[in-house]
């Protein structure tokens, strides 16, 4: 059935069950405890299915539209209403759905290149907002949508589910309340295994039930170079900001929260390479970032390292965080954890829970029914600043160039005060490539399990230094990285100002 054929019986539906509809609530109406709030889930491809299925099942919340550029995504998602009898309505344009009376909440599981957009002119359409991580493409955007929420008095949740997840907030309370002593080191790790995404020869044909335009919204409109246009936009700069802006961002904000900075760093380094195959992806499939904070108080150095290949966790870490303090450490996953002494003897643990995310939408929904979004666990500002942190990770590794393993090593031996933890993560990095591939005129080949080479042999994306102000959010006398805290908007998907 095509999406208007189906469009046109789920609203025969709505008709025939002669629901009620209620008016727009004013800015900061605190409503009845009975009176539903209307969801509309945009971009349902993905985890856009979990935003369904998830709010669907909060009482006095109804999931009243889907919007998605990809008609056939949109047929797909329908069923789940038509299996149970419910009404749903179907829009392909986003622009058309913020005019909607009979919508109080926009879910936003996008490409990364729409969020931002999406959350601000949401914010001036009266919307309430969840927004799945990052809740932006660049660091400029980012804060756009913190200051749209404010002056709008929007409520706006980040999607970073851990945030709400018991065992992780009780870790993050144990070592703000020093049981360990010191913070010397966050670190954070996503060592999610990531396959090729293979290669292609030209420009590929885009899937007819795609509206190409929409789909690429603020972003460049460049021709399709991968097979797959769903997914795989993560690993192309344009649309996505790798796996450090993918799974990474949870463990990045996991890591920025232990620290209890409310941040940007003051300095970014970040090495890394994209080994094993030759692809059509841009980002890094191994990346190791170090970010120092300074002003106005110094805190503890965050680490942060991207390995796509398969490899060892570090003290049992492989998506999660370690925290290291003076008398010992903080183990965590993506949902809880435990703490241990300095030689490794278990203090206690923080036990995890089934579903994190529906504890975060239903804190969501108790921040929007209060008006009150000092009650969110993970607001847009939280969001802003640690999606930010793995931009300027990216940023340093874009304007880097291809070094040899000696010239890294020289590089990061200057690194300020924490060269020490760099040079650590570089050799570790080092010798995990080295152990699994060999390398081939500077590029890594698409075999599998070559022979052992020598790590000075491994070739690296040495990244810049860049030296930020973290008060303004921009780089320190850096024209070059400035301009790629934002980007160029396609008209007639156009940032709006902060004033608007």
């Amino acid at each position: 059935m095509s999406v208007i054929d189906r469009r046109g019986f789920l609203k025969s539906s709505l008709a025939a069950a002669a629901t009620t509809a209620f008016p727009m609530p004013a800015l900061g109406r605190i409503r009845g405890a009975n009176e539903d709030l209307r969801v509309a889930c945009v971009g349902v491809h993905g985890q856009g299915q979990t935003h369904i299925a998830g709010f669907s099942n909060i009482p006095g919340v109804r999931v009243v539209a889907l919007c998605d550029a990809d008609a056939q995504v949109l047929d797909e998602r329908a069923k789940f209403f038509a299996e149970r009898k419910r009404p749903i309505d179907l829009v392909r344009d986003v622009r058309k759905l913020l005019e909607r009376k009979d919508v109080d909440i926009i879910t936003i599981a996008t490409p990364n290149h729409w969020h931002a957009l999406m959350t601000v002119w949401a914010c001036q359409a009266g919307k309430d907002v969840y927004c799945e991580k990052p809740v932006s493409h660049n660091v400029s955007e980012g804060r756009r949508a913190v200051e749209a929420a404010a002056r709008h008095s929007r409520i706006v949740q980040t999607g970073t589910q851990s945030r709400s997840a018991p065992g992780i907030r009780d870790a993050i309370a144990f070592v703000h309340a020093g049981k360990l002593g010191k913070s010397l080191v966050s670190r954070g790790f996503c060592y999610k295994p990531r396959g090729s995404i293979g290669r292609t020869t030209g420009d590929q044909t885009i899937p007819a039930s795609v509206d190409y335009d929409l789909w690429t919204g603020p972003a460049a409109l460049l021709p399709l170079r991968r097979k797959s246009l769903h997914y795989d936009w993560h690993w192309v700069w344009n649309t996505g900001n790798g796996d450090v802006g993918n799974q990474g961002i949870h463990q990045m904000d996991i890591a920025r929260w232990a620290l209890g900075v409310d941040r940007l760093s003051s300095r970014v380094l970040s090495v890394g390479g994209r080994y094993g195959y030759i692809d059509d992806a841009e980002t890094p499939n191994t990346q190791v970032a170090i970010h120092e904070f300074d002003a106005p108080a110094a805190a503890a150095p965050l680490v942060f390292e991207v390995r796509g290949l398969p490899t060892d966790g570090y003290r049992g870490a492989k998506i999660g965080n370690v925290i290291e303090c003076e008398n010992g450490y903080v183990v965590l996953d993506t949902d809880g954890g435990k703490a241990l002494d300095r030689d490794g003897g278990e203090i206690c643990k923080f036990e995890s829970h089934d579903d994190a995310g529906a504890l975060h939408r239903a804190n969501f929904i108790d921040a929007v029914r209060a008006r009150d979004a000092s009650k969110l666990n993970a607001s847009i500002l939280e969001g802003h600043l640690s999606s930010a942190l793995c931009h300027t990770a990216n940023i340093s590794y874009q304007l880097g160039r291809t070094a040899t393993l000696d010239e890294t090593r020289a590089a990061v031996a200057s690194h300020g005060q924490h060269a020490a933890l760099a040079a650590e993560a570089l050799e570790r990095l080092a010798q995990h490539v080295a152990a699994r591939f060999t390398d081939h005129a500077g590029q890594f080949g698409a075999a599998v399990d070559l022979p052992r080479v020598d790590p000075s042999a491994v070739r690296i994306a040495l990244g810049g230094a860049l030296a930020m102000d973290p008060a303004s959010e921009r780089f320190r006398d850096n024209p070059a990285a400035d301009a790629l805290c934002s980007r160029t908007y396609r008209a007639p998907y156009l940032l709006p100002s902060v004033a608007s």
